[in-house]
This record gives structure tokens, C-alpha cells and sequence, in this order.
């Protein structure tokens, strides 16, 4: 699913959203130099891999967070973990380096993909800004809809404590 394919599930299915069009951003210190709504809702993706390939996690935080791979591994009893190369990203979520977001998920025709969101996105105002799978813009809803769109798709979602690092 590309932009316009995420745009209209949205609509489709009456998901309440909000777009922000901007430059492309690929990394969170770009998406400083933008001027965002929500920057307390943006969110921050992690896809990481675990090392015999076998199992892929997608990591949602806020965007000043930082993750410790090695304590997510322990507190999920993960295999060790890696970045995910550029061909598992585009194989599996069907998007490149730099677009990276939940949205991708709806591409996983295999259901490969576990969704880690932290909890700190459920509360107050419960909004979560991601790439609709393009970087050319921003598509603010509401966590709990992004949560139950993953759901629904078939992906396995958990929500963790992540601590800011």
C-alpha cells in the first residue's frame, strides 16, 4: 500500500486522521526542521530483526525516545537483535530506509511482523504521528486505531514501558 492507498483505507473504513505534507525526513533529527502540529504525538520506528531471521519486530516509540536493544531483547525474550537490512525491509513492509511505520504492516502479507508500541502513546491526547508509508508526509490518528488497523491485519501488537534512555 503506498500514500494514497493508506489515505483511502482511512476514509474507507472512517477512520478519523489528520495529514501533514512536509520534505522527505528520514531520520528523526530531520524532523526537527519541520513544522508539525502534534510533535508531542510524532513517533519514532524501529524495525529490527532477530538474528536467525526468523522473527521481526516493529518498534513505535516517541521520537525523542531511544531504544536498548539488548534490554528489549531481555524483557521480551527475543533472540539477539539487529537493525533489519533494506532488502527485509522492502520485502517484508514493502518500504525503504527512512519510511519505516506501522503502516507498513498492511503490506506484510505473511503477518512476520510483532508491533511493539510504547504505552506512553495511550495516554492523553492518544494520538500517534507515522509515515503513511511515504516520508513526504505525516498521518496523525488516534493510537487506538492504529492499534486495532494492526490488529485487525493479523500482526501481533504489544504495548511496553519504554523508558526514555
Amino acid at each position: 500500500m503506498n500514500k494514497e492507498a493508506i489515505l483511502d483505507y482511512l476514509s474507507d473504513r472512517k477512520i478519523w486522521y489528520e495529514i501533514t505534507e512536509h520534505k522527505a525526513v528520514y531520520n528523526m533529527a530531520e524532523v526537527s526542521d519541520v513544522n508539525l502540529p502534534h510533535p508531542e504525538a510524532d513517533a519514532k520506528n524501529l524495525f529490527v530483526r532477530d538474528d536467525k531471521k526468523r522473527n521481526y519486530y516493529l518498534i513505535t516509540v516517541k521520537g525523542d525516545k531511544r531504544v536498548d536493544l539488548k534490554k528489549f531483547r531481555k524483557d521480551n525474550s527475543t533472540r539477539p537483535l539487529s537493525f533489519a537490512s533494506e532488502r527485509d525491509l522492502m520485502e517484508v513492509m514493502g518500504t525503504a530506509p527512512g519510511m519505516v511505520t506501522p503502516f507498513g504492516m498492511l503490506n506484510d502479507r505473511e503477518r512476520k511482523v510483532q508491533f511493539f508500541i510504547d504505552e506512553v502513546f495511550l495516554g492523553k491526547p492518544g494520538l500517534i504521528g507515522v509515515h503513511p508509508n511515504d516520508n513526504t508526509a505525516t498521518v496523525w490518528v488516534q493510537t487506538e486505531d492504529l492499534i486495532t488497523i494492526i490488529k485487525e491485519h493479523g500482526n501481533q501488537v504489544n504495548t511496553i514501558q519504554i523508558s526514555n534512555k
